[in-house]
């Protein structure tokens, strides 16, 4: 399967609320890179919203969203957790933590109507963080002699290049970021240069 050269995250955080039937669902939507940086954040809104029914949970990461977890935290199975993840990908985010918080008013809501109410309130935060595309990227290093230099940096001085680190001695380097669409081509480029070696980590981000 081909990488994605874009995909989609959240703007940023955000909360929104929910009622129904006397019970308020509280909905947090958090940006996150790892599941433990997930996990950690789980801890945090577990801890500060202790005295709720619930606290469930779902998240995605990853450009081609393949790590992804969910939680109904007691809930009746398939009803907190599932919608939650189910809004997250209608929208086809990652990088993302949706965190809704259950007070419950006393009156029990059933299945159709817990799933009803986790699905709004994610959907309602979801709404407030807002959709951003952002461009899968890959690094190269990229080593010459100074006598290269002129040549290296014309090929490289674009704006979708992101410079991470540079070095100009005897021997120089350049630690860029490329997006995905045109590193094949820059690295080749590069390549072809007398005293030129680009180093391809294979690690995109």
């Amino acid at each position: 399967m081909e990488e994605p050269l874009v995909y989609f995250t959240v703007g940023h955080p955000a909360e929104a609320k929910y009622v129904e039937k006397m019970s308020r669902f509280l909905a947090f939507v958090v940006p996150v890179r790892r599941a433990d940086e997930a996990r950690e954040m789980v801890k945090r809104y577990q801890n500060e919203y202790h005295d709720a029914r619930h606290v469930c949970w779902a998240y995605m990461l990853g450009p081609e969203r393949k790590e992804w977890q969910l939680n109904d935290n007691g809930e009746p199975s398939g009803t907190a957790g599932k919608p939650i993840l189910g809004q997250i990908n209608s929208r086809e985010l990652t990088d993302v933590l949706v965190i809704v918080v259950r007070y419950f008013g006393g009156i029990k809501l059933g299945t159709s109507g817990l799933i009803a109410a986790y699905r709004q309130a994610a959907s309602d935060a979801l709404d407030e963080a807002g959709r951003v595309e952002c461009v899968r990227k890959r690094e190269l290093t990229v080593t010459f002699s100074y006598a290269a230099a002129d040549g290296v940096m014309k090929i490289v001085k674009r704006s979708d290049v992101e410079l991470l680190d540079k070095k100009f001695d005897n021997l120089c380097s350049l630690r860029m970021l490329a997006p995905m669409s045109i590193a094949d081509e820059l690295k080749g480029r590069l390549g072809a240069l007398d005293g030129v070696t680009v180093d391809d980590s294979g690690e995109s981000v």
